[in-house]
């Protein structure tokens, strides 16, 4: 490491290279690492990609690749995304054809950043993506999701087949078990179109019904057939809502604006069914986040949630930005 003049993070870079060395040591097979060795090359180039736009609010879209230009769907993700770039936003997709090449196209190729896997029966980077060169290529899809689902603030999914249900089902999974911070999901289908509805109604008769998800795990999803809804659930999600952070059994939400007396108590009103224990109270910063330089200038409230309260934990973020309190303004930052 100082050979290569690495002078910041080397406890987590030594980490990196004494599992790099541990490998060699254990016998692993060729083909194991091949794997790993793939997939960190394919993390690193994608990190990279990233990067200078980290600061950028990122929204991934999702949808089949078999969609064809005249489709209303089509029209859909294109217009979406032309909305959400309008307002700042980068558009993250799968960089192929169909839905993918529908929100590149809105986006443009100036605020689009494409994701692709190298399949040997499908065809190449669109051409809005390839164009700019704003995209990294992955052998693993696993590799793939990480980064399309890593760096994005919002995520709208279209009608598609395996691979867009293999991606939302990863959306919310990620989100239920809390492996990923609350982020608005939307479902936008053609107009009428009855494809998230059909799902929406699965998970309610079958999985929730069965005791397999919460009743609520669909409460922080949006189904709707409106481009503007959707961009507006993907926005105003950020109104005043900013990040969470766990401390043992206590959450902390960081806002961008203090409630009110009143509206504080109208929402320990409310949301008494999250809580666990006591109410929702105003905090000052917890040593780590002052520590950790982890937005400490951010109003914040702090309560003890019942586990698996996800639907409700989403309902709560949606009432914080719909506050009289909340700023008008629904850029993240």
């Amino acid at each position: 490491m100082a050979e290569t003049g690495i002078t910041s993070q080397r406890t987590l870079v030594r980490r990196i290279l004494e599992a790099g060395i541990g490998l060699g040591q254990d016998g692993t097979a060729r083909r194991d690492l091949k794997i790993t060795a793939a997939a960190i090359e394919e993390m690193r180039a994608a990190f990279r990609l990233f990067a200078p736009h980290a600061d950028t609010p990122k929204v991934s879209i999702f949808g089949s690749a078999r969609t064809q230009s005249l489709d209303p769907l089509w029209v859909s993700a294109e217009a979406a995304a032309r909305a959400l770039a309008a307002q700042g936003w980068f558009v993250v997709t799968g960089a192929g054809p169909g839905i993918m090449e529908a929100a590149a196209t809105g986006a443009g190729p100036e605020q689009s950043l494409g994701v692709s896997i190298r399949l040997p029966f499908e065809e190449s980077p669109n051409a809005i993506i390839a164009e700019d060169g704003r995209q990294v290529a992955m052998k693993y899809f696993f590799t793939r999701k990480l980064m399309l689902v890593k760096e994005s603030s919002g995520f709208i999914c279209l009608p598609g087949g395996f691979g867009t249900m293999d991606e939302t089902f990863e959306l919310l999974t990620l989100q239920q078990t809390g492996k990923m911070d609350p982020a608005p999901i939307v479902l936008l289908d053609r107009a009428g179109g009855t494809f998230w509805r059909g799902f929406a109604a699965f998970v309610t008769e079958q999985l929730a019904a069965s005791g397999l998800v919460s009743v609520d795990d669909l409460d922080r999803v949006l189904v709707t057939d409106s481009v503007a809804d959707a961009v507006a659930e993907v926005t105003g999600f950020w109104r005043n809502y900013d990040s969470l952070r766990w401390f043992d059994s206590q959450l902390v939400l960081r806002i961008k604006a203090e409630p009110t007396d009143a509206e504080l108590a109208d929402l320990n009103r409310r949301f008494t069914g999250l809580l666990e224990t006591g109410q929702i109270q105003r905090t000052t910063p917890f040593p780590d986040e002052l520590t950790d330089r982890d937005v400490p200038e951010l109003p914040r409230l702090v309560f003890t949630p019942r586990r698996r309260a996800v639907g409700e934990l989403h309902r709560l973020i949606r009432a914080l930005n719909e506050l009289d309190s909340a700023p008008v303004d629904t850029r993240i930052g």
